[in-house]
């Protein structure tokens, strides 16, 4: 990402301006312990999922696979902006080089982009669960999985590849403040010695493709599973049917209502830049920090799992004693 046109670009880096209302020490320093309790947390919810599920070997099935991939996104998304964003609060240190500010950019959206296709992927999955359970062992292998997962990492990683190279063809003179927590697409090109007309509208229109082309699809998923489970006569089968597609639905709610507050938050006159900048922020962090907790809360093979865990530990801990 750092082969950009040098010679249309005279600034060799960028200033990560953050909260234009928030630049004194207190207010620094407050943005600093709650970004980074909340990414302690983030980590921690995580990679007890990613552990738990390597651990046991009764969730190496399909859709533990599926969340063990959706944790390990939740680990790099935070993780690609909340370091610096750390650094810029607490050391006041807000430049970021040309290349690398781009290169953040490009794994932020291409990972957020990934992301979406997971989700899609997972509704796939309690789609066949619940609509073809006979045939579901033969359908969603591990294999099969793998191979969804690798199609979701490519589509990802590929959707900002167009706007960013449009991007980069950019000239780039002055000014280089961005008035954001991070280096975002929509913040920087602004900064644009050119007209960005096209720039935003291919940005925009890939962007709704990947939020919305996904949603689509798991609304048709849903609705054909909603009306599988009526067709259920037994309410303890309509119970344990919807029990097992409810922690997936609390992530695609927080997802997606977090990422429509924010595009309405752009469009809304009266909103000030700060409120916009922390309804980005907060979609890049809340959900992350959201979906292990869900996924512990709802989803009994987990807590089984951590029972099991923490039982282990507690043995290992009285034979060390005895």
């Amino acid at each position: 990402m750092a082969s950009y046109n040098q010679t249309a670009t005279n600034i060799s880096e960028f200033i990560v301006n953050g909260f234009s209302g928030l630049q004194d020490d207190q207010s620094q320093l407050i943005l600093f312990v709650f970004f980074i309790t909340i990414y302690i947390i983030t980590l921690f919810g995580n990679f007890s999922i990613l552990i738990l599920i390597a651990l046991d070997e009764a969730l190496h099935t399909p859709m533990y696979l599926l969340i063990s991939v959706l944790a390990f996104l939740d680990v790099c998304i935070p993780s690609v902006t909340v370091p610096k964003m750390l650094t810029n609060f607490i050391f006041n240190s807000k430049s970021i080089v040309f290349g690398a500010c781009f290169t953040q950019t490009f794994f932020y959206l291409g990972i957020g982009s990934t992301e979406s296709f997971i989700l899609m992927v997972m509704a796939y999955d309690r789609y066949v669960a619940i609509c073809n359970p006979l045939h579901y062992s033969t359908i969603m292998t591990n294999k099969h999985v793998i191979k969804l997962c690798i199609f979701c990492w490519i589509g990802g990683m590929m959707a900002p590849v167009v706007p960013l190279y449009a991007a980069l063809r950019l000239p780039f003179c002055g000014p280089n403040v961005v008035l954001h927590c991070f280096c975002d697409y929509s913040a920087v090109v602004k900064l644009a010695c050119a007209d960005v007309t096209l720039n935003a509208v291919v940005s925009l229109t890939i962007a709704m493709s990947v939020l919305l082309i996904p949603l689509a699809f798991i609304v048709f998923s849903y609705i054909k599973i909603i009306s599988s489970v009526l067709k259920v006569a037994s309410t303890e089968g309509r119970k344990k049917a919807f029990s097992t597609c409810a922690s997936h639905l609390f992530v695609i709610v927080i997802f997606y209502v977090v990422a429509v507050l924010v595009f309405i938050s752009y469009r809304i006159t009266g909103f000030s830049s700060d409120v916009r900048i922390m309804a980005a922020v907060l979609q890049n962090v809340l959900p992350p920090m959201v979906n292990p907790i869900i996924y512990c809360l709802k989803t009994k093979d987990i807590r089984k799992s951590f029972s099991k865990f923490l039982q282990r530990r507690k043995v290992a801990g009285h034979g060390l004693l005895n």
